[in-house]
């Protein structure tokens, strides 16, 4: 069940391939049909709503839309702070790092808040996806995620050992205590290059505030990927070097 050191390596390409999956869904072509959906989660989601009596089409839609607002801007929220307190370059590194427990910002309530927030941000995302396709997508996402947190578990219990073990004991795995849950570590955020680092996951829930009540999801789609691409530029800015 859980992640190779071959899947984590290569992990950005493999969500790639999975949002692939979402926003295509090959299932549903007819005719050789390549192109945008026919309809999208946020408008199936919205008439379903309506259909079924408990809100009228413009409320329903409303509803919507504030969700998938409201999931960028957690996802956004915890890969910022979770990076901030970790560090840009080993959130960033192809290999499986260790060194000491993390116990500080964010870590202190929930052992995995970067795959949380990752999974989150997917969740706005999927919004724009045919409605088989954003189901599909955020199943496979999840489990793709379970298995790199269960991977990473496994390594820094092998590296770190009763230090980890005892953090993973008291510090919930995905969902957040309401309390902190282990003592403060000293740790200095860097919040300028968690910023930079997490580009994409900041830049696109605000252009989805901002755009959203258009209700175009073909302009939410290309912002996503002027969004994705230049947050591939920003990382040119990140530092090299990761810590042992």
């Amino acid at each position: 069940m859980r992640a190779t050191q071959f899947e984590f390596r290569f992990r950005l390409l493999i969500i790639l391939l999975i949002y692939a999956l979402g926003f295509w869904a090959p299932w549903t072509w007819t005719q050789g049909r390549f192109g945008p959906p026919a309809t999208t989660a946020w408008l199936a989601l919205a008439t379903m709503l309506a259909r079924w009596g408990w809100l009228h089409l413009d409320q329903a839609t409303l509803l919507v839309t504030g969700l998938a607002i409201l999931f960028g801007f957690v996802g956004a929220v915890l890969r910022v702070w979770g990076t901030a307190f970790l560090g840009a370059s080993i959130v960033h590194a192809g290999p499986m790092l260790a060194g000491s427990v993390m116990a500080a910002g964010p870590y202190r309530y929930v052992r995995n808040p970067l795959y949380l927030g990752s999974w989150f941000l997917g969740l706005s995302i999927a919004f724009l996806m045919p409605p088989s396709g954003a189901l599909v997508f955020v199943v496979v996402l999840g489990l793709f995620y379970f298995r790199l947190i269960l991977g990473e578990e496994d390594f820094l219990t092998g590296q770190i050992g009763g230090a980890y073990v005892e953090y993973r004991r008291q510090v919930p795995r995905l969902v957040p205590s309401l309390l902190p849950r282990i003592a403060a570590s000293k740790a200095r955020p860097q919040w300028l290059m968690s910023l930079i680092a997490e580009f994409l996951p900041v830049s696109y829930p605000l252009c989805l505030a901002v755009l959203a009540w258009r209700y175009e999801p073909l302009l939410l789609i290309r912002c996503l990927v002027i969004c994705f691409g230049l947050s591939l530029v920003m990382r040119a800015f990140l530092p090299k070097k990761v810590a042992a």
